[in-house]
């Protein structure tokens, strides 16, 4: 490393954010710039720690350990950083992780949580400086279209154009293989376009993507839902391999009395309407769902939850509370929680400031649950819920029991379900006959992604379950890999 005492000489530190209450008036990302020499400071924090546990993520289907999922070469890029040899660093960036610009947004980067000088210090910056790599590549001119030299003749149709499906295709396009991506909504980009609001990461950061890969060769076809507008056997006809990467779309709902009353949505319809309309006329058309002068409650507390509070705010809301069934985290590492394993403890998101700026207190209500809605005129108007408390029944499972005396009812003019979703829409896999396992998923074994059906492939959400943005990237790479093997009968992908 070339700063050995970097990590005693300079504390960690990050660009400040945007004032919360100034960046309600827009949907501009939240966070600020750093100073570059700045940046290469916190580059120098990267310690020579022998065993970097930062790009060691666990390949396992549940992952418990931390570390960065697609094995990102965090040391040698952050030493790069430092000796400011930005255009090695980015090409390091590159050799493991095709979508940079995304990850350094929206990642919740386990591998700061698995850093080593974390053990006993603040970690090391990690995602920020892969945004700012990524970033000065980008204002630089050196990322640029990189189509093959030469086509195979092969044929790959990947169903979804969200992250495991934009990184197969790149993959896949790379290697001379002919790729068309099947998206149903009418942009690119699937959870990327339509599941992340603007403030966390802004639309023509995706287009700006979108376009190299076309340039590269990769064709998009929009508006366009396999199984529907096309026949999945006539695609299985079409193509030599078939990758379903439609993600895990399938929200888990609420069904108690009240359920069916005007003003409760999904999280994901609240989130999806919103996006779509800023990009189409900025919400000059009135197509969404409107937070304004409502008072919201968000069940759920997750990143989606967290969107919903800032997008409810940018609206111009009357007030907004987001419930959490499971107990408040500790600040600090609990005994069960320890390093290296991704860090549950409390913290406070970009959604959740922007509350406390302006409602005076953070938004999160914490073992509370939800027993019906109740309304007026067809319209939900109130939320009843009680506290509870976690036992264990005699199967050894952990679950909710209602509090006796904390019942309550919360005023409600819009209700956003944010509960985390089930699994992929089974309509595509029954037509393409694709098992599918106990949790709705396609059955495809880790690390290979074929399905019982032959040339057919399944990766990201729709193959492993709801998980981050990274993990899809991951599995559409090695993906991939697969693919690439199948048609070949070998493959120079990593």
């Amino acid at each position: 490393m070339g700063k050995l005492t970097g990590f005693l000489e300079f504390d960690r530190a990050l660009p400040e954010d945007r004032d919360p209450k100034a960046r309600l008036a827009d949907w501009k990302e939240v966070h600020g710039k750093m100073a570059e020499e700045d940046i290469r400071k916190q580059g120098a924090r990267c310690m020579d720690c022998g065993v970097p546990f930062c790009h060691a993520g666990d390949s396992s289907t549940a992952p418990k350990v931390g570390g960065c999922p697609i094995n990102n070469l965090i040391p040698e890029w952050n030493d790069l950083i430092y000796r400011n040899r930005w255009r090695e660093a980015l090409d390091r960036l590159h050799k493991t992780n095709n979508f940079p610009e995304f990850t350094g947004r929206v990642c919740p980067a386990p591998c700061e949580d698995s850093c080593v000088l974390g053990i006993n210090a603040p970690p090391v910056t990690i995602k920020h400086h892969e945004y700012a790599i990524i970033e000065k590549g980008f204002q630089e001119g050196w990322v640029k279209a990189n189509p093959p030299r030469k086509r195979t003749g092969k044929k790959v149709a990947v169903i979804g154009s969200g992250p495991a499906g934009l990184s197969a295709a790149a993959q896949l396009n790379s290697v001379g293989h002919h790729v068309v991506v099947f998206e149903r909504a009418d942009r690119v980009g699937g959870l990327l376009m339509y599941g992340i609001p603007n403030m966390k990461l802004e639309k023509h950061f995706v287009d700006r993507r979108v376009d190299l890969m076309k340039e590269e060769g990769v064709a998009f076809r929009t508006g366009v839902e396999v199984g529907k507008d096309v026949d999945p056997q006539e695609l299985k006809r079409e193509y030599d391999a078939v990758l379903v990467a439609t993600g895990a779309t399938v929200p888990r709902d609420l069904p108690i009395e009240g359920r069916d009353l005007d003003g409760i949505h999904f999280a994901m319809d609240f989130l999806g309407s919103n996006t779509k309309s800023l990009l189409d006329s900025n919400h000059a058309d009135g197509d969404y769902i409107s937070a304004k002068d409502k008072h919201v409650v968000i069940i759920g507390g997750g990143d989606t939850g967290t969107d919903c509070v800032g997008t409810s705010l940018r609206h111009g809301c009357k007030s907004v509370i987001q419930l959490e069934i499971m107990p408040k985290p500790p600040l600090e590492r609990a005994p069960d929680n320890p390093w290296p394993e991704f860090k549950r403890t409390l913290k406070v998101d970009y959604g959740q400031a922007e509350a406390i700026a302006v409602q005076g207190e953070d938004p999160r209500q914490y073992l509370q649950m939800t027993q019906k809605f109740t309304g007026e005129n067809g319209k939900v108007k109130q939320l009843h819920l009680t506290g509870i408390q976690w036992t264990t029944n005699d199967k050894g499972q952990m679950v909710p029991h209602p509090v006796e005396g904390s019942e309550r009812v919360l005023q409600a003019d819009l209700v956003l379900l944010a509960m985390g979703f089930m699994g992929p829409e089974g309509g595509l896999l029954d037509q393409l006959g694709v098992e599918k396992d106990a949790r709705s998923n396609a059955k495809a074994e880790y690390g290979r992604y074929i399905t019982n059906v032959d040339g057919v492939f399944a990766a990201g959400d729709a193959r492993r379950g709801q998980s981050l943005v990274v993990w899809a990237i991951n599995e559409g790479r090695e993906a991939a890999r697969e693919i690439d093997r199948f048609l070949t009968g070998e493959t120079v992908l990593p």
